[in-house]
């Protein structure tokens, strides 16, 4: 037993001062353009599901129709689309520089439009918490509360919005209607 006990503590220590030895000699990679390091996405994704879990049962506070997904497209507009960029657009220079890069929440991915397939509270927990080394600020002193469920509602429905939200949008129309 004395032996298992000491060539557990012996592996540790070993991967320690070898994990210790890696990251004072540069080999972490803290820019942008870095690759992850191996187990970052799977260990991020744990995490991240873990907190997520019940987010899915939460409801918005009112309805999801045309006027709360319009008021999420200002709120999009003005907060969102700088790192997620509008509808059809490229993104622009601030989300290229971040990593990972931001999900294009109105463009096609695998058949699903953004986070359409996500429920609206786990997009709301998101919104408002924000996610950890990822770029995504957390909104809870920012924006109301009524703000990032039009947000998060706009979201879930980004794959069937009405005409004048979509125009909004596209900046088809004046942003102050």
């Amino acid at each position: 037993m004395k032996k298992i006990i000491l060539g557990f503590v012996l592996g540790v220590g070993t991967i320690v001062v070898f994990a210790s030895a890696f990251i004072v000699a540069g080999g972490m990679p803290v820019a942008t353009r870095g690759n992850p390091l191996p187990l970052e996405r799977l260990i991020a994704k744990i995490a991240l599901n873990a907190a997520l879990r019940g987010s899915d049962q939460l409801v918005a506070p009112f309805a999801a129709n045309e006027a709360a997904y319009l008021a999420g497209a200002k709120v999009y507009r003005a907060q969102c689309a700088v790192c997620h960029s509008l509808p059809g657009e490229s993104p622009g220079p601030i989300a290229q520089g971040l990593f990972p890069k931001p999900p294009r929440l109105f463009a096609e991915h695998h058949g699903v439009v953004g986070v359409s397939d996500d429920s609206a509270g786990e997009t709301y927990w998101k919104v408002k918490n924000g996610i950890r080394l990822t770029g995504m600020p957390g909104f809870e002193k920012g924006l109301t509360d009524d703000e990032i469920w039009q947000v998060s509602l706009l979201l879930k429905n980004a794959d069937k919005l009405p005409k004048s939200v979509q125009d909004f949008l596209a900046a088809k129309i004046p942003a102050s209607p």
